[in-house]
């Protein structure tokens, strides 16, 4: 038990152990969250809101592992893979919005129900689009994180990072 105490003070190893909650946990909370939309009753709809907005949110603890592991992972990694990170990197730091509006969409929808209950399922319905988009994003992340040191998972050369001076 002490080993794995141990391996959980490495923030590249909570990175790889969290970072399922954004994409995974995101998923499933979306799935009620659409099924909650069909039932009649408010209940289910204020659960899923609330795991909606916790699975967002999860994305702040993944980013920060994510931020303090990566200079070992980069020193551990091929030149391909250091730039397949560095890419990932900004592809996370780009689309870090889109999580933290979702969970903002959710908890303004909890407000939503309180005080206006007929706009409520409208507000909902908005905060099930927000996640998708947030989806999308998380999977075009990970797609690019799983390829930092899986060269099988690679399918040809690395992309260009860009940085603010390279746009003129």
């Amino acid at each position: 038990m002490n080993e794995f105490f141990k391996t959980l003070q490495q923030p590249e190893y909570v990175h790889v152990l969290l970072n399922h909650l954004p994409i995974i946990g995101l998923f499933v909370a979306l799935l009620g969250l659409g099924a909650a939309l069909f039932l009649k009753p408010r209940a289910p709809l204020f659960l899923t809101l609330a795991l909606v907005g916790l699975m967002a949110l999860s994305v702040v603890p993944v980013k920060r592992s994510g931020d303090r592991g990566a200079d070992r992972v980069l020193a551990m990694s091929d030149d391909e893979g250091q730039a397949y990170l560095k890419y990932h990197e900004q592809l996370a730091q780009r689309w870090l919005f889109l999580y933290l509006l979702t969970a903002l969409a959710a908890a303004g929808t909890f407000v939503v129900g309180w005080k206006w209950p007929r706009r409520f399922r409208l507000a909902a319905s908005g905060v099930l689009l927000l996640g998708l988009a947030s989806l999308v994003a998380g999977a075009v992340i990970a797609d690019y994180g799983g390829k930092i040191r899986h060269r099988e998972f690679r399918n040809g050369p690395p992309p260009v990072v860009t940085t603010a001076t390279d746009n003129g």
